[in-house]
């Protein structure tokens, strides 16, 4: 029996029915809509299927890709974080805990040339976003073929944003360690500086740059930043209303040898020393060497009597210029008669020093020059110091000339440390710029009752003679003037002078010592055209005394305590039949 059953939809055909002739026009038209949906449906699910068979193989990649170049920047980060010239130094503090070098971090750029897809746009955008890159030289670098390439050291947090908004795959950064001085020029010449991997490259970062490097203790200086600052605005100050070619200065403790400020200028920033000229990275106060003039002759005085040569009664003939080999010496202001040895001090005579030194005798000097450690480099914790000039020939003409601070050259700081040991009782401390030196003992040269005579000849400098401007109410302030003729191509130039003063206060128990000094310094109508050191290095030793003692914790006294003017004062120095005659069988 057929089977008449219907299906709700379309009809239910068989495919026997198809073939018969009957009816077969009706079925084909009844079969017509069923086909077109199933071929368009059919249709549909094809092209769906291409598009996510082609999304997946895209995504596919892309995931490769990415692990790809994920592993890669690992791989790079991994091989250069081991790399040297990263490492956090330690802080540098001054005396007082004052941090004076210290580390930032910061974000380093670099490539993988092998990942950078399009090096011409990249560089174009990177010399866009960052200053101071060079197109060409960037586009040469993303071009290479190699693993890594620097592109740019030390960006600020804006500029490492700016260019991870490039979206630049290939890119990355490092984090890395840049020496930071948060004061600046302030302690430039002394610090010195560190180089873009973050290793000491000058000064005292170079000195102890292994300890920096693996010690994370701070190092603590003997400098303050206080009297570091009122120094250099006076030798600032100097130098700029002197049109001065350059100046130095220090203050050092004459107990021990530390060095409490010291100072070279023209400076520099050494957050940046690139940009500064070599000129201004030379620290005149250890580096450079210079003849000091009548400075010396605080040396000269000690030496000849410590050796007893002399006594502060004795003198010499400072009629007459001293002429020896072809050379003549005269004083610049002379007296023109017989001095005494205060008034050799307080007139600054060339005459009766000279005649002093070749009374001691050149062995008797060196041996003395060379226990103040004059004739080779300080030994002090800075790479940057200069060795003296000295005779090759130590003759009469040559020890007379250095009595007067003329024929040999030595640093700042070399003179400073010597001066300092004629006054603190006799003993020579090597200067330091470490607060916990080692170095605590000092050495004797000279006995503790020719360091006595010293402080009332410097003492009477300051009040009678050349050292005046020096003065400092109630820090009973000594010294002496140096003035000398700079070096020329034939002798010496009168005109250009290296103009000095070294102070020390207080004069009844010496502490600090107090050197000032100006390079080709230019006379004022202030000065009344003079450049001598009485003139303008006096005045800025006199002024810093008044700035930095209460800082130090000097208390000011009444200079007119009989007490203190019987420590100090030298009874009858004037000239006397008796010390005429001894200087006449003494001088030559």
């Amino acid at each position: 029996m057929q089977n008449t059953n219907k299906r709700k939809g379309y009809p239910f055909i068989r495919s026997g029915d198809i073939n018969k002739s009957a009816g077969s026009k009706k079925i084909n038209e009844s079969y017509r809509p069923f086909h077109t949906a199933i071929e368009t449906g059919r249709t549909r699910l094809l092209i769906t299927a291409t598009i996510l068979s082609f999304t997946f193989i895209a995504v596919g990649a892309k995931v490769v890709d990415l692990a790809t170049l994920q592993d890669s920047q690992k791989t790079t980060k991994k091989h250069f974080a081991t790399q040297p010239g990263n490492v956090a130094r330690a802080d540098i503090t001054d005396r007082n805990g004052n941090i004076v070098a210290t580390n930032l971090s910061m974000a380093s750029l670099f490539a993988d040339p092998r990942n950078i897809l399009e090096p011409n746009k990249a560089a174009k955008l990177l010399a866009k976003t960052l200053p101071g890159l060079d197109r060409e030289k960037i586009t040469a670098l993303l071009k290479r073929k190699r693993k890594f390439v620097w592109i740019k050291r030390h960006l600020t947090p804006r500029q490492q944003q700016e260019v991870n908004q490039l979206g630049i795959p290939g890119l990355d950064f490092r984090r890395e360690h840049k020496r930071f001085y948060p004061h600046g020029a302030l302690m430039a010449h002394s610090l010195g500086y560190s180089d873009i991997d973050n290793r000491g490259i000058a000064g005292i970062e170079k000195h102890f740059n292994t300890r920096l490097e693996n010690d994370q203790e701070p190092l603590k200086l003997s400098l303050d930043l206080r009297v570091q600052h009122k120094l250099r605005i006076a030798l600032a100050e100097a130098m700029f209303r002197h049109r001065a070619a350059g100046a130095a200065g220090i203050v050092m403790d004459v107990t021990n040898g530390k060095v409490i400020a010291i100072v070279s200028a023209p400076d520099f920033d050494p957050n940046n020393p690139g940009k500064a000229p070599t000129g201004r990275r030379f620290n005149r106060a250890s580096h450079g060497v210079y003849e000091l003039g009548s400075t010396f002759k605080i040396l000269t005085a000690a030496i000849a009597l410590d050796a007893g040569i002399v006594s502060l009664q004795n003198g010499y003939d400072a009629t007459r210029p001293i002429k020896i080999s072809g050379f003549t010496i005269n004083d610049h202001y002379g007296k023109r008669r017989w001095l005494s040895v205060p008034e050799i001090f307080i007139y600054s005579s060339n005459i009766g020093a000279g005649h002093m030194a070749l009374d001691t005798g050149a062995e008797t000097q060196k041996f003395y020059l060379h226990k103040l450690g004059l004739l080779h480099r300080a030994a002090i914790e800075l790479p940057e110091v200069g060795a003296p000039i000295v005779p090759r020939n130590w003759r009469r003409t040559q020890t007379v000339t250095i009595a007067f601070g003329h024929g040999i050259s030595v640093s700042p700081l070399q003179l400073t440390a010597a001066i300092a040991a004629s006054v603190n009782g006799g003993i020579f401390h090597k200067p330091t710029v470490v607060e916990n030196s080692h170095n605590k003992k000092g050495k004797r040269v000279f006995t503790e009752a020719t360091s006595r005579k010293m402080r009332q000849l410097l003492r009477l400098s300051v009040l009678e003679g050349t050292g005046k401007a020096a003065a400092a109410r109630g820090y009973l302030v000594g010294g002496k003037t140096g003035s000398a003729e700079k070096r020329a191509v034939n002798g010496y130039d009168k005109d250009l002078l290296i103009s000095s003063f070294v102070g020390v206060f207080p004069m009844i128990k010496p502490r600090y010592a107090i050197f000032a000094m100006l390079d080709e310094p230019v006379g004022t109508e202030e000065t009344q055209f003079h450049t001598t050191g009485g003139w303008v290095a006096a005045p800025i030793v006199g002024k810093v005394i008044q700035q930095i003692a209460p800082i130090l914790n000097v208390v000011p006294v009444d200079e007119n305590t009989p007490s203190i003017r019987k420590a100090l004062t030298i009874r009858s120095y004037k000239p006397t039949l008796e010390a005429r005659t001894l200087a006449s069988f003494k001088a030559h």
